[in-house]
């Protein structure tokens, strides 16, 4: 509604209301005055102007036939069915007519599907989705928006950014390119097209709310700042991009924030940037490493920045430097306050791990930091995180058993070991089965099972090895720095 007709309807709605009002100015006494003063003229005009909001539509034509479907199946064991001898057994006891009409079937694998969306980054069928869509899947199918279904082999995945990437067999497909997260300010028009709750290409719009948000996740090493959007962003939508007006992905949408599993207009993505350095490392090696400071830390609140003499709060409060680290041996001490990584601005504590992680293992960088009132900078040669560890080592079980706990564990680097402070072993995979039953997950640092310390591979494979055949057995892992105790339940 323009301007002139919203001023004339108020105006003539103050004409009603004087009329209505006249009768009663004994009651309003000195106010009436105040109220015959031209009411259009108490509203900046400019306030009503036509807003000039944004057509989608040409923004979803350009990009949709490059966002595609992803249908992830993933095998699992049937359940133990009785033998023939048990089951004559159990209806020995039932009269013939009260015998059920039971027969057996054959032990097939049942097939669980998840369903997520994604996008095609370049012609010769390189696709972008979750790592959670499609992790521990034994068959991925990728459906173009022209109806075209192909199978889609893994390049690599990376947990702790919650992004793999697929190769589809085929050329000449259309594609999306990336934009700067980093030039993405709060208030932003965003567009997100997926297939929420397999209603495949769907489109939803909304604003950046925030940025650099950090959300917990299943890895203890928090390397992500998102993007947080209003966007409805459900189940399905997982993998999607997320459009400026432009048209290019400036997010991958990974995470919702709800208390019902739907959308509550909080919703988390992938800064595009961060993106394109694990696309790069993936097609390169099929694996991601990032770099390791060795610090723990904490906000810089209110007191911190009063006592240390700073004009407001913003950085990194060094709380502990571990011994033999890369900080330690740059000399960086406690009590320091990161304020900027290799040219980053550090604002808030989760700003550090967040750049940390886009540099190499090996790379020098500089820090600049705050030490008793000055800054300072000092030069850093970063180290390898925990999460650049690989998978490798297995639980060894007796030929004669499968393995009864359901998941592998791996060796524990010494550089862990140092900044994780603690002995034992890493879940490496979780496959399904007890320990998945049980709450496991990947990343989970296993310090004793069954009430037996584990301080390695072998000891824990042992452990194992001399399991009892069923009944609930103990172990106790650290997740994200706190401990907690699972019950696993073994069947024959």
């Amino acid at each position: 509604m323009g301007s002139k007709p919203f001023a004339h309807l108020v105006s003539h709605l103050a004409k009603h209301l004087l009329n209505y009002l006249v009768p009663r100015k004994a009651l309003l006494g000195g106010l009436l005055i105040v109220s015959q003063i031209a009411l259009p003229a108490l509203a900046p005009t400019h306030a009503f102007a036509a807003a000039g909001l944004p057509n989608f539509a040409d923004l979803v034509e350009a990009n949709a036939s490059a966002i595609v479907e992803i249908s992830a199946r993933r095998t699992v064991a049937a359940r133990p069915q009785l033998s023939d001898e048990n089951l004559e057994e159990l209806l020995r006891g039932l009269r013939p007519d009260q015998r059920p009409d039971i027969q057996q079937q054959d032990r097939v694998p049942m097939q669980r599907g998840a369903v997520g969306s994604g996008f095609l980054i370049s012609a010769d069928g390189y696709v972008i989705t979750n790592n959670h869509v499609v992790e521990g899947a034994d068959q991925i199918q990728v459906t173009l928006n022209d109806r075209r279904v192909f199978d889609a082999e893994v390049v690599g995945l990376d947990e702790p950014s919650d992004i793999a990437l697929l190769k589809l067999d085929a050329e000449d497909l259309p594609y999306v390119e990336f934009g700067d997260s980093e030039a993405v300010r709060v208030g932003d028009w965003v567009l997100a097209i997926g297939s929420p709750f397999g209603l495949e290409f769907s489109a939803a719009a909304g604003i950046v709310s925030a940025k650099g948000r950090s959300v917990p996740g299943n890895s203890a090493y928090n390397y992500m700042a998102f993007i947080q959007s209003d966007v409805a962003i459900n189940q399905g939508n997982s993998g999607g991009p997320l459009f400026n007006l432009e048209g290019d992905v400036i997010g991958i949408n990974s995470q919702i924030l709800s208390s019902t599993g739907g959308s509550n207009g909080i919703s988390f993505s992938i800064p595009s940037n961060v993106a394109m350095n694990v696309v790069a490392q993936l097609k390169e090696s099929g694996a991601v490493e990032r770099g390791l400071l060795g610090v723990r830390m904490r906000e810089v609140d209110y007191a911190l920045a009063e006592i240390f003499e700073m004009d407001r709060p913003r950085g990194a409060f060094v709380d502990g430097v571990m011994d033999e680290s890369p900080a330690a041996s740059a000399g960086i001490e406690d009590e320091d306050i990161i304020i900027e990584f290799n040219g980053h601005e550090i604002e808030y504590f989760t700003d550090l791990p967040f750049y940390v992680g886009q540099y190499q293992p090996g790379t020098e960088a500089a820090v600049r930091l705050i030490r008793d009132g000055e800054v300072r900078r000092v030069m850093v040669v970063l180290g390898s995180s925990p999460t650049n560890e690989s998978s490798v080592a297995v639980v060894d079980t007796a030929p004669e058993r499968v393995n009864p706990l359901g998941f592998k564990v791996a060796e524990l680097s010494d550089e862990t070991r140092q900044v994780v402070g603690i002995d034992g072993v890493r879940v490496a995979q979780v496959e399904d089965g007890p320990g998945r039953e049980a709450g496991l997950r990947e990343g989970d640092v296993v310090t004793s099972l069954n009430r037996e310390t584990v301080t390695s591979v072998s000891e824990f494979a042992a452990i194992a090895e001399a399991l009892p055949e069923s009944g609930f057995v103990q172990i106790r892992i650290m997740r994200q720095g706190q401990g907690t105790t699972l019950s696993i339940e073994l069947k024959p």
